[in-house]
């Protein structure tokens, strides 16, 4: 890109309060489709609006659509089932989220509901915007395998047509810049070079320039991986992407060492706000670690993003936090022009 040091966010915004009181009518079938398609245009307003007062360079639908990142998606793939959850009570934790069990082959005839939602974003923006989609390993994790799909890569395997077919319409669509998530390649990263092989068939021949985002999840402010990186490199870089999207910020900033590796041939964006931490940056701590960014990447390989989606951070928050990663940029753009 041509910008020096481009702002923008991994994926999710923070959820207004009222759209879980929408989606819980929703859940008790007192509202109908053109309430629910309302509901969910009128949250993507709020989040475009939102990361435009931010001042963000690169936008998204704040994936409105979806309460729980991937979770959302399920809701789309014929032939499964839920499976009761066996702890509701206590502290929160990914054992609580929910899974299911495929009763048939796994299938969207109706696609994985992004498309409609970009289209949407595109027409209201007034920015650069991105897509994005989890990939099919993220995806396959909340799945139980079966003697269809005996494990997980069983299952991944069945959802690479899936989440590939949603990415070429998505182009088609008018996406030229295109998300796939795949936290989970962090927290099991023993099978990288099968990782890779997944991502890039996933990508083959989708015509856009694709990042991906690998973190370490964030259910309820809480990681589930051991928050490491150096164990996906240098394999990863045989992915198929332009761009890396990485958690640092939570990190204490960690193993440097890789975005110099990276950045020799690919952009990197940066977590230099913890969403999991509700202390807000300050504009200068921001420009602060910026610099220290630029010590191992070039300013126009350089986008600052939050750690990871803001869908587990209060909206006031969120809000506070973006702009001072934006007002921090900005300070570090000005050193740069002299």
């Amino acid at each position: 890109m041509s910008r020096l040091i481009t702002t923008s966010v991994v994926g999710s915004h923070a959820f207004p309060g009222w759209l879980f009181l929408g989606d819980a009518a929703a859940q008790r079938g007192e509202l109908g489709s053109e309430d629910v398609r309302e509901l969910v245009q009128d949250a993507i307003t709020v989040a475009v609006e939102d990361q435009h007062r931010a001042g963000l360079d690169v936008i998204t639908d704040g994936e409105m659509s979806r309460l729980d990142f991937n979770l959302g998606f399920y809701s789309f793939l014929d032939n499964i089932e839920p499976i009761p959850t066996a702890r509701q009570l206590g502290v929160p934790a990914h054992d609580q989220r929910g899974k299911y069990r495929v009763v048939g082959e796994l299938a969207a005839h109706g696609g994985l509901g992004v498309v409609e939602d970009f289209r949407y974003l595109k027409s209201i923006a007034r920015t650069d915007v991105k897509a994005t989609l989890p990939g099919p390993f993220t995806l396959a994790g909340r799945l139980e395998p079966c003697t269809r799909y005996p494990d997980r890569m069983a299952l991944t395997e069945a959802l690479i047509p899936i989440v590939r077919s949603e990415a070429l319409q998505l182009v088609a669509a008018g996406a030229d810049f295109l998300q796939i998530d795949e936290p989970s390649f962090s927290v099991y990263p023993e099978r990288i070079a099968e990782y890779v092989d997944v991502f890039n068939r996933t990508v083959d021949g989708v015509q856009a320039r694709i990042a991906t985002h690998l973190c370490f999840g964030n259910y309820r402010a809480r990681a589930v991986g051991r928050r490491r990186y150096r164990a996906l490199f240098p394999a990863a870089m045989d992915m198929r992407v332009g761009q890396f999207v990485l958690e640092f910020a939570s990190r204490e900033f960690v193993e440097l060492d890789l975005l110099r590796e990276i950045a020799q041939d690919r952009d990197v964006a940066v977590g230099v706000v913890d969403v999991k931490n509700l202390w807000i940056e300050p504009a200068e701590e921001i420009a602060t670690r910026t610099r220290l960014l630029l010590e191992h990447v070039a300013p126009e390989r350089l986008t600052l993003v939050p750690d990871c989606g803001l869908s587990q951070t209060a909206r006031w928050a969120a809000l506070r936090k973006l702009r001072a990663m934006v007002d921090g940029a900005s300070i570090v753009r000005r050193e740069l022009a002299g």
